[in-house]
């Protein structure tokens, strides 16, 4: 009996300074920090605000490989076929930068218009990056 209400009383000890706001111990990260991937060196989305119908609204995106080895750019494809794209180098190095210039045809649109552009790539760690424009179309 005696053992047991030791054991009461340390539980209760314990949880009392764990509500009372004590901080764990920290615990060292034992994780391996993720494998640098490709990605957009500029904003994944460009919102051209209100256009009037008919007007090609144009964006440059710019593509970074932000790993560690040459990454090639298989394709871009849109979402749609009022939205193209085209890439200036499919071939970069690590640490290089190349445009992606998007354009979007706001011909037989209105109200708020979403669309998206996929880079697909051979880096197996993000295959694919996705870069959406927006726009709000009026009359």
């Amino acid at each position: 009996m005696r053992k047991l209400l030791l054991a009461v009383l340390f539980l209760l000890i314990v949880s009392t300074g764990c509500s009372a706001g004590l901080s764990p111990v920290p615990v060292k990260n034992t994780v391996a920090p993720a494998p640098a991937v490709a990605q957009s060196n500029s904003a994944e989305t460009w919102d051209f605000g209100q256009i009037k119908e008919g007007i090609v609204a144009r964006h440059t995106f710019v593509f970074k490989n932000d790993t560690l080895k040459t990454l090639t750019i298989r394709d871009v494809n849109t979402s749609c076929g009022c939205t193209a794209s085209q890439v200036k180098n499919k071939v970069l190095a690590a640490g290089e930068k190349t445009d992606i210039d998007v354009s979007f045809n706001s011909k037989n649109y209105s109200g708020s218009v979403e669309q998206f552009v996929f880079v697909n790539t051979d880096n197996i760690e993000k295959p694919v990056v996705k870069y959406a424009i927006k726009a709000e179309v009026i009359k």
